[in-house]
Formats: structure tokens, sequence, C-alpha cells
């Protein structure tokens, strides 16, 4: 299992949805971590990703974030003001999401560090594409992200 794991998730069947999943994809592009560092396509898979981020130490949700404000509005949470996020449940992957976390902390090998990070979308609804809203939120959200990871990557070789 990889140390560090970034999960886009997302709907990418629900236009602006979609987000978190192109987030990843694109960071996965103009990124190279080293072996200890994983970049996941979470899809909608909730609960199902337990498998995938058991064991991981830092872990980074990217996702469309439905809370009030403007569209692509960028938010990320931790800690505690994760509930903020899961309050505003977007979508069944959320839900599942929140209790893949739950079970975690009830295991011996929970997650140190959990950080949620997204813009608020703009479009809901069937599609395969992206408001341009939304796309222009790809790149600058991928650099925070990656800006995150370099951090827990140097903190990994310390």
């Amino acid at each position: 299992m990889a140390d560090i794991s970034v999960v886009g998730i997302g709907n990418i069947i629900m236009q602006d949805e979609g987000f978190g999943v192109r987030c990843a994809e694109y960071l996965q592009k103009i990124t190279n971590y080293p072996d200890f560092v994983q970049i996941l396509d979470g899809g909608t898979l909730g609960m199902d990703l337990m498998p995938y981020i058991a064991g991981t130490k830092k872990l980074l949700f990217i996702d469309a974030i439905d809370i009030d404000g403007n569209v692509g509005d960028f938010y990320q949470f931790t800690g505690d003001e994760l509930n903020a996020y899961f309050k505003n449940k977007m979508s069944v992957h959320d839900l599942g999401v929140n209790d893949m976390l739950a079970v975690l902390k009830l295991t011996d090998n929970p997650v140190d560090e959990i950080i949620v990070m997204g813009v608020k979308p703009d479009v809901v609804s069937m599609g395969t594409e992206l408001t341009s809203a939304i796309v222009e939120k790809i790149e600058p959200v991928a650099q925070k992200a990656k800006e995150v990871v370099d951090k827990w990557v140097e903190q990994y070789r310390a």
C-alpha cells in the first residue's frame, strides 16, 4: 500500500460532479512521484475504495463540493472541518467515503492526516463534459494538491 494517497472522486457522467477525477488525472500528468505515493481515480466507489487506501498515512481527496458560495470557489477541509464537507453530501459516493473514513478510524492502522479539497460545481446533470468555469479550475486545484503532496513527500523522506 502507498503511504500517501490522492483520490479524485466523482461521477464523470454528471458533468461538474466529475471534477475530482479529472483533477486527479491532470495531477498524474504533471507529477512523477515515488512508489510510496499513489494517485487514484476513485470515481463513485465510496466504501469500495477501502482496499486501495487501507494503510495509507496521508490521504487527499479531490472532489466537487456542494456548499454555499459561488461556482468555482475553492474549498479545503481537514480535521474537524471534514464534518462540514460531509454535511452537504452531493452524491452516494460521498456517503460511502464518509463511512470508509469512519471504518479506518476503527482499524489498527488509521490515516494520520486527511484533507479534502475541491470547488463548487456549476452543473451537476447528465453529461460527460465539465463546464468551462470548472475546467478552468483543474490546473490551479491540481497545483494546490501538488503542494500538499510535495510537503508530505518531504516529511516522509525526513
